[in-house]
């Protein structure tokens, strides 16, 4: 595969740089003054729906939900054609196309700054009724010093080997209709086919997933993520009481798993990472925050440094079909989250979870362009990315 690594640096104006892993000798590199991008990228933020700064997470969602362009198909349009505008430079568009010319579809692997961490690549509409993933392969690149980390260890993927879904846990003291309560509401029989074990458990902790994971392939989580002051206190929230050990603060009941706790381990003592499966899906709001940080550092990180080679996340908020039903007028009676939980997961065992994430993200885009079907908005597709970590040399135990 043809592959272009597009890195972005926030340093006063957006420093853009971009090499062809065929070409290695001749990167391009150009200063996007601060005032062409920024109000772009200020409008997107205003259309998610993760909180600015200052404001309360309902009140986020309102804002995005009742008037915002994500539903509202012209406007969308219009905002992601210009972002597109804004943030691909002519020449990169350019030696895209050339591939495209020759049938060839190009590989953009993407590491964005905090400036751009809401940016949604695979939605950029590049064309008439064209978006980016219709033309391109789109994955986030982790900085080298995650990848490349002296004793990060990679297991080959298995895909019959063991899978760990934790689908909408119960977060010990948080009723289902509070900020930590349920995500998914009853869920469908495709849903619960998902977790074996059965949905809304309240007896996964943090001691009974490191364990399981130890000796997975795969890793699913539904449920809820919420960030702190920095990314290594972003958080995990599962069946954990206060009593447990773990280096995130009580929040009443409950401890929160901390991305600190999978990379330095949760237990007093000496550092004990975590291991991680090959491949880890996080549907979850603002899982994959870590860019935001200007060291990026978070649960995707954690995970691709604990071994996972692919990491789905979400970028922003994630609205729960009640809150679509509550504050979308008109909104489908169609679910869209269980939907999405379900495609992010046959992703995850397909065997190359980027493309075939890309090819639910291309349908929904392509029904949206042609149809405006609110169920297709890129409010929850355009939310998810992966993360590819491909260790340099594999390490194959037995």
């Amino acid at each position: 595969m043809v592959t272009v690594q597009l890195k972005l640096v926030d340093a006063g104006d957006l420093y853009v740089s971009w090499r062809w892993e065929h070409e290695p000798a001749e990167p391009r590199v150009i200063a996007v003054p601060r005032d062409l991008v920024q109000g772009t990228l200020d409008e997107w933020a205003a259309a998610v729906p993760s909180p600015l700064p200052g404001e309360a997470a309902d009140h986020a969602l309102r804002r995005a939900l009742t008037d915002g362009p994500l539903v509202d198909h012209a406007r969308e349009l219009d905002l992601a054609t210009r972002m597109a505008r804004a943030l691909i430079p002519h020449r990169l568009a350019a030696e895209l196309n050339s591939w495209l010319t020759r049938g060839i579809r190009p590989h953009l692997r993407v590491q964005p700054s905090p400036s751009t961490a809401l940016v949604p690549w695979e939605a950029l509409r590049v064309d008439e009724g064209r978006r980016a993933v219709h033309d391109t392969t789109v994955s986030v690149l982790p900085p080298a010093t995650v990848g490349n980390a002296v004793g990060r260890r990679v297991r080959d993927f298995d895909p019959r080997g063991p899978v760990v879904s934790v689908l909408d846990p119960v977060v010990p003291g948080f009723p289902d209709a509070s900020g930590l309560g349920s995500v998914l509401g009853r869920p469908t029989p495709e849903l619960a086919a998902l977790a074996p074990g059965g949905v809304r458990r309240d007896d996964i902790d943090r001691d009974h997933l490191e364990r399981a994971l130890a000796t997975a392939s795969r890793f699913l989580y539904v449920g809820h993520v919420t960030t702190g002051g920095h990314g290594l206190d972003a958080r995990l929230h599962l069946s954990c009481t206060a009593d447990t050990t773990g280096r995130a603060a009580p929040l009443g009941a409950h401890r929160p798993l901390a991305a600190a706790d999978l990379v330095l381990g949760h237990r007093p003592g000496p550092v004990r990472p975590w291991r991680i499966p090959a491949r880890v899906a996080l549907v979850a709001c603002e899982s994959g925050g870590d860019v935001r940080f200007a060291e990026p550092s978070g649960l995707v990180t954690a995970m691709v440094h604990g071994g996972a080679e692919h990491v789905t996340a979400t970028r922003w908020t994630l609205p729960t079909d009640e809150g679509l039903r509550r504050l979308v007028p008109g909104f489908p009676a169609t679910p869209v989250l269980g939907p999405t939980v379900i495609a992010v997961d046959a992703a995850h065992r397909a065997p190359d979870p980027v493309t075939a994430l890309n090819d639910w993200q291309r349908a929904a885009a392509t029904r949206w362009e042609e149809t405006g079907d609110p169920t297709c908005s890129p409010l929850v597709w355009a939310a998810f990315t992966t993360t590819w970590a491909p260790p340099r040399g594999r390490l194959r135990e037995r």
